[in-house]
């Protein structure tokens, strides 16, 4: 960026200062869109143009209805909104009928989240019909994820920073503990997490123009096995770890919390796992096409077949299981908990092996530089 630039752009403290809004808000705002930045997309310098500043601070209402577009709420102030009981808006909830946008660990290590207070507002208005009488059984996240999805191309929201006096917070106990109680309830498919962590991977994507980042984002709520059997060079997977985001800002300080808060960043269902698998493939042969990763000088770049297909050309000739685009190889992920009657946990541990074998073999043989 230019010395000319930088004078006619502003640090995201001294906009947010700028324009009224705590760094929270001003990190919502950003990210839904409702202040648009330049610069670059995870490196955390991005900035904002003295332009758009004065559009925002010409707009009416200002500073109070840009604060109101990113007001976040949580159960019980929600449930309020909605003229509803703190029980049906958890039940809305964990259906997926409602997306949360951030979290945090209370006092005692539980998850509350937390919603835009705009979006519950037109929920109410245009689903009138679920606020009163029996809701739909749902035992599957399917639906609440496609429209998840379809939020996530549009919407641009996350984080944002908790606020409310100590009042605020003991009169949300009794929700949060409502709250609780009805996550552990057994036979019902809580959607939240899955929920958040599929509107903040589209949230960051729509952020990213840089098809390295792009691909670590998704990577991120996948697990280091499975990252190493999608990605077995070092130096890539090397290169997606120095870029991946900071899902979830900020970390418990005790163990108790980071395990809470660990479960809840990496995706944990075969469906889920799948989806993100599949986008990884994809994001990675349009990664490796831009650039190569970064390697030491004279290293030569390991085969980007995955664990999948070598064990398939290894048993038996299967042109079909394969698709060759340029001189990349690469398959059709296979999605978990389908076929084979093995536990997941299992499999992982089994193909664990296989990669680490794999690379010891090559590295014997001279086939690859790790």
């Amino acid at each position: 960026m230019s010395v000319k630039e930088v004078s006619e752009t502003l640090a995201a403290g001294r906009a947010a200062q700028e324009l009224r809004l705590r760094r929270g808000e001003f990190e919502l705002a950003t990210q839904m869109g409702h202040v648009r930045t330049v610069g670059g997309a995870l490196s955390g310098r991005r900035r904002v143009a003295r332009g758009e500043v004065e559009r925002l601070r010409r707009a009416a209402g200002f500073p109070d209805a840009l604060r109101e577009r990113v007001r976040t709420v949580g159960t019980a102030e929600g449930a309020e909104l909605m003229d509803i009981s703190p029980g049906r808006f958890t039940r809305l909830a964990r259906a997926g009928y409602l997306v949360p946008v951030r979290f945090y660990l209370n006092r005692y290590r539980a998850v509350v989240w937390l919603y835009l207070a705009e979006e519950l507002r037109a929920f109410a208005s245009s689903e009138p019909g679920l606020l009163t009488g029996r809701l739909p059984r749902s035992g599957t996240c399917t639906e609440s994820r496609t429209r998840t999805r379809t939020r996530t191309r549009t919407a641009r929201a996350d984080s944002g920073s908790r606020s409310g006096t100590a009042t605020d917070a003991d009169a949300a106990l009794d929700a949060e503990a409502a709250e609780v109680v009805e996550a552990r309830a057994p036979g019902e498919e809580d959607c939240r997490p899955r929920n958040w962590r599929g509107r903040r991977i589209g949230l960051l994507l729509h952020e990213s123009d840089d098809r390295w980042e792009r691909a670590a984002i998704v990577g991120s709520v996948l697990d280091p096995v499975q990252l190493a059997e999608l990605v077995p060079d070092p130096y890539e997977r090397a290169c997606l770890n120095r870029l991946r985001p900071d899902l979830a800002p900020g970390r418990p300080a005790s163990e108790a919390g980071r395990e809470v808060m660990g479960r809840l960043l990496i995706a944990d269902d075969p469906d889920e796992i799948s989806w993100h698998r599949s986008s990884l493939t994809a994001l990675l042969a349009d990664a490796r096409r831009d650039r190569q990763a970064p390697r030491p000088s004279g290293a030569a770049p390991a085969s980007t077949r995955t664990p999948e297909v070598v064990s398939a050309a290894e048993s038996a000739p299967t042109p079909e299981l394969v698709r060759v685009t340029g001189s990349a190889v690469t398959s059709e992920p296979v999605p978990y908990g389908v076929g084979r009657g093995r536990p997941l946990l299992t499999r992982l541990r089994i193909r664990r092996v296989r990669v680490r074998d794999r690379e010891v073999a090559l590295s014997r043989g001279g086939g690859s530089d790790r």
